[in-house]
């Protein structure tokens, strides 16, 4: 049984107890994201994106992060017919959210041996997150939702779809300007198995 399908079964019966949980897993998700920002070993394709273009707007990571699941939503919404729960909203801004509010409380450790620790607890981190909101059962994710209603369009396997956004989106974060580095081929290798 995974995580998140133990967690499922805890809270299931009860409404207040998803949104609790789901507010926890994007809490949890938002930490997660801080702290591989802050450890500058690398971080996740979203996040290079992100990290870019605020080298080219005066926004925070969180604000840009905020603005860019707005534009998901609506395109998935609008165009591609996805359902949009609170779950999907929630996530859209309280990550964003999170992400500033935490960047004063999150160290920038000295040594690389410390910003490794601090990167893969970030990795273990978003796993669990991950698996606490989707538990909840409240709406996917911006870039979940946004897969989801490519393969139904397309009849691609998610996993390539998601692959092939999660390529493009660090492409076009690095020629941005965003953070790339060892930690983002880790990420790529290890959020799968954190995840599960």
């Amino acid at each position: 049984m995974t995580a998140s399908a133990l967690l499922a079964g805890l809270v299931r019966p009860s409404r207040p107890a998803r949104l609790a949980l789901l507010l926890v897993g994007l809490f949890l998700y938002g930490l997660s994201l801080r702290m591989m920002l802050d450890a500058n070993v690398g971080v996740a394709p979203w996040e290079v994106l992100h990290v870019g273009l605020t080298r080219h707007l005066p926004l925070t990571v969180g604000v840009v992060s905020i603005l860019t699941g707005v534009l998901i939503v609506a395109f998935t919404a609008l165009r591609l017919r996805e359902r949009v729960g609170l779950g999907t909203l929630l996530n859209v801004v309280l990550i964003g959210v999170f992400l500033d509010l935490l960047a004063p409380l999150v160290p920038n450790p000295v040594s690389v041996g410390w910003r490794w620790v601090q990167f893969l607890l970030g990795v273990g981190l978003l796993g669990f997150a991950t698996g606490a909101y989707v538990a909840a059962g409240l709406g996917a994710g911006p870039r979940d939702g946004l897969t989801l209603a490519l393969g139904r369009l397309t009849g691609w396997p998610v996993p390539r779809i998601r692959s092939g956004i999660e390529l493009a989106v660090l492409l076009l974060g690095w020629a941005l300007g965003g953070p790339l580095g060892w930690g983002t081929l880790v990420f790529a290798l290890a959020v799968g198995p954190a995840m599960g």
